[in-house]
C-alpha cells in the first residue's frame, strides 16, 4: 500500500482528546474511519490521480504522520511513507490503524468517475478531510486540463501552525468537572448484526428542490426535517413494549462555526436530540420539536460548557500518570456506556461549493462513516442531496421506512446499496 523513504528524524505531535477516544475504541467493524467521495463527469486517470495526491500532501502535510504508542498517550510523528493510489476493491471505511503495522492512516482510491478519500478520524474531521479531498481533485483536474484551472484556489490560506492546531486545547478547558449523564439508554433498531464485522452501505439520492421547500414551510432546518424523518423510520421498527425507550439522534457540530479556528485536524462536538414515542405525533410537529431542541443546544454557552468538561479531563493529575493500557480500558468502558444512549448518528456535511470552474467538472459529493450501529451523512451539491447510510445490522427496515416515507410523499429517489455476505 505504501513505499517508505527514510529521511531522518521526525517531528512529533500530541493527539487531541477526541482522537484518543477514537484510538481506544476502534475495532474491525467500527474502524473509526470515514470516506469522502467526489464524483467527476468522466472516468479517472489513475496515473494523474497519484501525481495529484503526492502534490496535495505538500499542502496538507498534517496527513503525513504515523500514529505511535507512548507510555501514557498515543502521539503522531512525521513520516515519509509515499501514498499509492489504487482501484477501489476493498471495503469502504477500512482499518487504517494497526499498532504493529507501518502504514499511512489515509488512502485514496478510484472507481469509474469517483475519487475516494478514506481517512482515519484521528487525523481529521469531515471539514478538514473535505478540504484535503478538494485539493486533490483540483490538482488532478489541473493535470487533466493544463492551463485551465491555474487561477483556482482551494487552500484556506492558513499557516502550517494553524492547520496543526489542537483547537480543543486552544479554546476549551475550565477545569470544572461534572458527574456523568443520567439519561436512559436509547432504543436500537437493528437486532442481529452482520457477520464477519461487515457494514452495509446505502447511498440515497434525491433532488434538494423537492425536499427543502417542505422544511422551509415548517420553518425548520433541513437537518431537523430529515432528522425527524429518521426518528419516525426508527419508530416504525419499535415493538410496542419498547415504545417507552427514547429515540436519540446524535448530530456532529463543526466548532469552526463558533470559534476562529482553521485547523485541519478534529474540531467538532456532538449534540443529541431525543424523543419518546409515548403518544402519536405528526412529522410536522416532530420536525418542529427536533428543530427547537437542536437550536437550544447549539448556543455558544452550551457548546463551551460541554467541551470545557470534556477537555479538562486530561489535566486531572490521576489521569495523566495512568499507563496507556489502563486509560484505554477506561475510555472504552465509558464510550460503550455513552453509545447505549444514542440510536443513530446523522451528520450534515453541508452544501458543497467548490469554485465555479471546478464545479463545472464535478458531478456530486457523498460519503460514509464507520459505525457499530447506524450512521448517516448528508451532502448538498447543486440540486442534488445525497445521504450515505452505514448500518451494522442485518435488518434494513429503518432505511426502507425512511425511503418509503419520502417516495410516498412524491419525492424522486434513487437508492444504491452494497452487497453483504450472509
Amino acid at each position: 500500500m505504501c513505499r517508505m523513504k527514510y529521511m531522518g528524524s521526525a517531528n512529533w505531535y500530541k493527539i487531541d482528546n477526541v482522537s484518543k477516544v477514537f484510538l481506544a475504541t476502534a475495532g474491525k467493524r467500527d474502524t473509526r474511519s470515514f470516506r469522502l467521495t467526489c464524483t467527476l463527469k468522466e472516468d479517472i486517470d489513475p496515473v494523474l490521480l497519484e501525481q495529484a495526491v503526492q502534490s496535495a500532501i505538500e499542502d496538507r502535510p498534517q496527513v503525513q504522520v504515523r500514529i505511535r504508542r507512548g507510555l501514557f498517550w498515543h502521539y503522531m510523528e512525521d513520516t515519509d511513507l509515499t501514498p499509492v493510489v489504487k482501484k477501489d476493491d476493498d471495503r469502504i471505511c477500512p482499518v487504517l490503524y494497526v499498532p504493529s503495522k507501518t502504514m499511512l492512516h489515509y488512502q485514496v482510491t478510484y472507481f469509474g468517475k469517483r475519487i475516494n478519500l478514506d481517512i482515519s478520524h484521528v487525523l481529521a474531521d469531515g471539514t478538514g478531510a473535505m478540504e484535503f479531498l478538494n485539493i486533490i481533485v483540483l490538482d488532478y483536474l489541473r493535470r487533466k486540463y493544463p492551463g485551465e484551472l491555474d487561477d483556482v484556489k482551494i487552500h484556506s490560506g492558513a499557516s502550517e501552525g494553524d492547520l496543526n492546531q489542537d483547537s480543543y486545547r486552544q479554546f476549551f478547558g475550565s477545569k470544572k468537572l461534572s458527574h456523568g449523564s443520567d439519561k436512559k439508554n436509547a432504543f436500537h433498531p437493528g437486532g442481529i448484526k452482520l457477520p464477519y464485522n461487515q457494514l452495509q452501505f446505502f447511498e440515497i439520492h434525491l433532488p434538494t428542490s423537492q425536499i427543502l421547500p417542505r422544511a422551509k414551510e415548517l420553518k425548520v432546518s433541513l437537518t431537523s426535517y430529515l432528522g425527524a424523518l429518521w426518528m419516525l423510520a426508527i419508530r416504525d421498527e419499535m415493538p410496542p413494549r419498547k415504545r417507552d425507550l427514547p429515540v436519540t439522534i446524535s448530530l456532529p457540530v463543526n466548532l469552526r462555526n463558533y470559534y476562529p479556528s482553521k485547523t485541519a485536524r478534529n474540531f467538532f462536538n456532538s449534540v443529541n436530540v431525543t424523543h419518546v414515542f409515548d403518544s402519536e405525533i405528526s412529522l410536522e410537529d416532530l420536525a418542529k420539536e427536533f428543530d427547537a431542541e437542536l437550536k437550544s443546544q447549539l448556543t455558544e454557552e452550551n457548546v463551551k460548557k460541554q467541551m470545557d468538561i470534556f477537555e479538562t479531563m486530561e489535566y486531572v493529575a490521576f489521569v495523566r500518570v495512568v499507563p496507556l493500557f489502563i486509560k484505554q480500558w477506561v475510555v472504552r468502558h465509558f464510550t460503550k456506556k455513552s453509545a447505549k444512549k444514542v440510536t443513530m448518528t446523522f451528520s450534515n456535511m453541508g452544501v458543497q461549493k467548490p469554485p465555479k470552474q471546478l464545479g463545472e467538472l464535478v458531478e456530486n459529493y457523498s460519503g460514509f462513516c464507520s459505525t457499530n450501529t447506524m450512521f448517516s451523512t448528508m451532502f448538498g451539491y447543486g440540486d442534488k442531496l445525497t445521504l450515505g447510510v452505514s448500518s451494522a445490522y442485518t435488518n434494513t427496515g429503518v432505511v426502507k421506512n425512511f425511503v418509503r416515507s419520502l417516495t410516498e410523499s412524491g419525492v424522486d429517489i434513487t437508492v444504491c446499496a452494497t452487497e453483504v455476505i450472509r
